[in-house]
């Protein structure tokens, strides 16, 4: 196969005819020779002819654009993605997938093939990784995001000429009837293990904004990792007829019955599910050469809305209590780390009594991180009282974690570390940084989720090093979970290599806006 001026794909086929047939104005040179117009059409055309190695045009047309240079792997998946109305993209965490499917979506656009993109995500990541991922790849592009308090601002969003917008699961139901007017003819769904039961509303609300000439990309980097049952509902929003239309049969077709309560994965099962999951690209972050080692993401974390309460009533008695007085560094430092805990769920006060929030959103988030690592994970958590929060839930959820803090005794750590590094379990550890900073190997994991910032960049890079070390099989990833203006200021100070404590009353006077 080769392309010719850019603009035509000249193949040597068997049966000339088939394609001929198929593709209007394609021409028979003879010789078993067939001349086709390199578009996207004709392209999805020729694969599902089952031609192999077939280009897609955004490799020689498309200008990459944005502030980044695509890796390899990620133009492959973009081009993979521009051939394909139904797809699946299942690459690792870590590997920049999110920004394949923009440069895809983008150049869609420009050769007219779509018109408008519906990006569905979780909430934690619709600024810190869509929009920005957006800005980066494609910022002559119009985008906006439909999260709103107010449902006649969120539906004003949804109606506005964005050609991106990103709205998160759970916010679809509100706003039904203006997505289904709202001519969008991409839909990218992201980390889709979310659609796994197709008896939900959510599965049914976005299975009813689906045409049968609707784009419909779905992402994540962990399909069917808990149970071969759990691609039924990805499987039937993308491609309904390689499934069975009722569960039952689905789960007869992959698991066996062991008891009237359990249920076993057939030897088959993998087969199966590999199956129903197509097309499918999958790149791991071994495949990768060219990524980077270490990489950093951030999940942005709604408040609750108790914690909001305490942290703004907080902060205007420091503002009161700052007009009285002077600011030395040791009372800064007292009172950010205040904020920071009400960020992180729990506060101190000053009689030794703990007061603790609703975590509930930011452990969705951890716990969407931790299914999708492929390795273990290390929760670096800076206050103790969080440590047995996150523990207690972890255990509810049949999760197996240790937790490593200041009163676990040398040998004690000893032993839990050679687990996490040697067995199967526990699968997370729950760190307070300063107990495990420096030193020590745990190469288990290649994935870190900082629960809150520390103040001591030492501790953060030495913390982060852990993972980042000699005997390393796999590219690392280090997640920061921000749901408070204090923690965003912290996070970029420490991702600046800036020491927090020589700036720490700067910092206090930015968090109190003086």
């Amino acid at each position: 196969m080769e392309v010719i001026e850019n603009r035509g794909l000249l193949l040597k086929v068997r049966n000339p005819n088939q394609i001929t047939s198929a593709i209007p104005n394609s021409k028979d040179l003879g010789n078993n020779n067939v001349l086709v117009r390199w578009g996207i059409d004709e392209a999805r055309v020729l694969n599902n002819l089952n031609i192999k190695n077939v280009p897609s045009p955004i490799m020689g047309k498309y200008k990459w654009g944005g502030r980044f240079e695509p890796y390899d792997h990620q133009k492959t998946t973009a081009a993979f993605l521009t051939v394909n109305r139904r797809a699946f993209c299942f690459n690792e965490q870590g590997t920049g997938k999110s920004a394949s499917a923009v440069w895809a979506s983008d150049f869609l656009l420009n050769e007219g093939v779509i018109n408008r993109v519906l990006i569905i995500c979780p909430l934690s990541i619709m600024v810190s990784a869509w929009r920005n991922e957006l800005f980066n790849c494609a910022m002559h592009r119009k985008v906006d995001v439909a999260h709103h308090s107010n449902a006649k601002k969120r539906k004003e969003i949804i109606n506005s000429d964005a050609e991106y917008i990103i709205i998160n699961y759970d916010g679809m139901a509100i706003v039904r009837d203006e997505i289904e007017a709202g001519g969008f003819d991409l839909i990218i769904v992201d980390e889709c293990n979310f659609y796994k039961n197709a008896q939900t509303d959510r599965w049914k609300v976005l299975n009813t904004l689906i045409g049968p000439d609707t784009w419909v990309w779905q992402m994540t980097g962990t399909p069917a990792a808990q149970s071969p049952v759990d691609a039924y509902g990805i499987a039937k929003l993308n491609n309904p007829a390689t499934v069975p239309r009722f569960f039952g049969a689905f789960r007869e077709m992959v698991m066996y019955k062991v008891t009237n309560f359990k249920w076993a994965p057939k030897p088959t099962a993998v087969d199966t599910v590999f199956n129903v999951l197509q097309p499918a690209i999958r790149f791991t972050k071994d495949q990768c050469l060219d990524l980077p080692e270490l990489t950093y993401a951030t999940r942005h974390v709604e408040l609750s809305t108790q914690q909001k309460k305490y942290y703004e009533r907080l902060r205007k008695q420091l503002m009161a209590i700052i007009a009285e007085e002077s600011v030395t560094a040791a009372n800064a430092a007292v009172n950010m780390n205040k904020l920071l805990q009400i960020s992180c769920g729990a506060v101190y006060t000053d009689s030794g009594e703990t007061v603790e929030f609703d975590i509930k959103n930011r452990y969705k988030v951890l716990r969407e991180v931790i299914d999708e690592s492929s390795q273990k994970v290390i929760i670096f958590v800076p206050f103790r009282h969080v440590i047995d929060l996150l523990s207690e839930k972890l255990t509810k959820d049949k999760v197996t974690s240790a937790i490593i803090r200041g009163d676990v005794s040398a040998s004690k750590r000893t032993e839990i570390f050679a687990q996490f590094q040697d067995e199967e379990n526990p699968r997370v550890l729950i760190v307070q940084p300063q107990a495990a900073a420096h030193g020590i190997t745990l190469t288990a994991a290649n994935t870190i989720v900082w629960w809150g910032p520390v103040s001591s960049l030492e501790t953060y890079v030495q913390a982060n090093a852990r993972i980042h070390r000699a005997g390393q099989k796999h590219p690392c990833t280090v997640i920061q979970l921000q749901g408070s203006p204090v923690e965003s200021r912290v996070y970029k100070m420490l991702d600046g290599r800036m020491e927090t404590h020589t700036k720490i009353i700067d910092l206090y006077r930015e968090e109190l806006e003086l």
